[in-house]
């Protein structure tokens, strides 16, 4: 490709089917990105006509099926990034697919919810003196997700019976009630500069059964991070490995049982970039991209 041509970019998506969220941002990306003289493409990650090699850049964007087919979507991930640049990586992707992550940031230093881990045949252990959530480590959009009392034991288990029976290892945190004056914010990062902040309302409602198809983002609405949110969302990047290759990062976050932010979860996969509700960032989303493709 010589050096006067197009930049190519291949925005990564999924194929619409039951239970997927159409992506109402990529129309418009893909739009801007070739109005700013680039050739780019929404390809399906597991397209298997897909030249992967044909492209500068593959951008990850909206693959919201890959948790229900993790090893299926992380090697893809590994054949993506050796035929062309992938971002994010392929072994950010590794990373940041199972939320086992989130022991690894605590033990960085990183404030983030407490979190055990039940892999199937671990003994079910769950807590009888405060609610909780149960949810899988490869998950995405609430799937598999619900919060319980100690009185709903029996329904947390038989979830767990469930998840374990198809291979899932399941995360039990403590149901964090700052979520419910605060909210969770999500602050976007893109090229290695804040971008914009999101908050949303809680997705957990009580009763609601683990295998119920949930808003993923209630009462979304813009949001300007604190000091004290931005300084936890840069610590929680700083951990992650091979964080300088990072191209686009979101930092969700809740005020733990002290008040102050801690990470809910690390979304460097596909996070949602929700640029209908901040369209001013469009530009600098296509900016980035274009850097990174090397144009």
């Amino acid at each position: 490709m010589s050096r006067t041509s197009a930049a190519r970019v291949a925005l990564v998506t999924c194929r619409p089917g039951p239970g997927v969220t159409a992506d109402i941002d990529l129309p418009v990306l893909a739009r801007e990105m070739r109005a700013a003289g680039a050739d780019a493409d929404a390809v399906y990650w597991d397209d298997p006509d897909a030249d992967w090699a044909a492209y500068d850049l593959a951008v990850i964007r909206s693959t919201w099926d890959y948790s229900w087919r993790a090893a299926e979507f992380t090697a893809w991930a590994e054949r993506c990034g050796k035929a062309t640049r992938l971002a994010n990586p392929a072994a950010v992707v590794r990373w940041n697919t199972d939320k086992r992550y989130l022991g690894e940031l605590a033990a960085a230093g990183v404030p983030a919810v407490p979190t055990r881990y039940l892999a199937p045949g671990d003994p079910v252990d769950l807590p009888d003196d405060h609610e909780y959530v149960v949810k899988p480590t490869s998950g995405a959009g609430a799937r598999f997700a619900a919060r319980y009392t100690p009185e709903e034991h029996d329904t947390a288990v038989r979830q767990l019976a469930r998840m374990h029976a198809e291979g899932f290892t399941a995360m039990v945190q403590p149901y964090v009630r700052g979520i419910d004056v605060g909210g969770e914010r999500a602050l976007q990062f893109f090229g290695g500069q804040l971008l914009h902040a999101s908050r949303k309302g809680a997705v957990l409602t009580p009763g609601t059964p683990y295998d119920a198809r949930k808003v993923a983002h209630p009462g979304l609405e813009p949001w300007t991070p604190c000091p004290s949110e931005l300084a936890v969302a840069e610590r929680a990047l700083a951990a992650v490995p091979n964080a300088p290759e990072l191209l686009y990062a979101r930092v969700d976050l809740v005020d733990g049982e002290d008040g102050q932010p801690c990470v809910m979860e690390l979304e460097l996969v596909e996070p949602n970039l929700f640029l209908s509700l901040h369209p001013g960032s469009v530009p600098k989303v296509v900016e980035a991209v274009l850097a990174a493709a090397g144009r």
